[in-house]
């Protein structure tokens, strides 16, 4: 039987949501799905895409298709970054908190969590606090699993607000998490590509390449 739907998104669950056990993900269940690699280095164009993709982020439920690239929300200014503690993962948060503030933009925290915790409920709490216009995530796929689903289930965080690093483009990670967990949350890859996450499925789109001259 299929579970009941998560709250809608950006909208503050019920208070009952707060008192339900932990959404941890089984140990049974992380088997069948691993073992992941660890997140490997970012690239610069990878940055450069998930920067951009900040720049114009487009109208929720729209996709990537055309009429997305039509209708634009405003650009976030203010940003909460999350990150494992994998050294790739670290540097990448970094990399961009950097990249961010030099743009003139605001970083209102850099939130980091364990791979394995009785419920990731303290940094959940910490990386929604302050109510950021947007959330970046440079993070392994298993620990992100487990803390997105508490972020779900305890936090009016909004998935269609986040945008990842090329570890998280990973349709094993949405099969863990949760069809609904993760729904239009968007990345980069190293090649300077995009990824999607569109319930249970990841989508890809290739760099774009310049046509040139004509």
């Amino acid at each position: 039987m299929r579970s009941a739907r998560p709250t809608s998104i950006g909208e503050a669950p019920p208070a009952s949501a707060h008192l339900a056990p932990s959404p941890r993900i089984p140990q049974h269940e992380t088997d069948a799905y691993g073992p992941f690699a660890a997140p490997a280095p970012h690239t610069d164009v990878e940055l450069a895409v998930l920067l951009n993709l900040l720049a114009s982020p487009p109208t929720p439920g729209d996709g990537d298709g055309d009429r997305a690239r039509r209708h634009r929300r405003t650009a976030p200014a203010a940003l909460t970054i999350g990150h494992s503690r994998d050294d790739a993962s670290a540097a990448a948060a970094a990399a961009f908190a950097e990249a961010w503030r030099a743009a003139g933009g605001t970083i209102l925290a850099l939130v980091d969590w364990p791979e394995l915790a009785a419920s990731w409920l303290r940094p959940a709490r910490r990386f929604t606090a302050g109510e950021p216009d947007a959330w970046v995530v440079a993070a392994a796929p298993l620990g992100w699993a487990q803390m997105s689903r508490r972020l779900r289930r305890s936090t009016a965080w909004d998935p269609s607000r986040t945008y990842g690093f090329a570890s998280l483009g990973d349709s094993r990670l949405v099969a863990l998490a949760g069809p609904d967990t993760l729904h239009g949350m968007r990345g980069a890859t190293p090649d300077g590509g995009t990824w999607l996450i569109d319930q249970r499925w990841v989508t890809r789109q290739p760099p774009r390449t310049d046509p040139g001259p004509t």
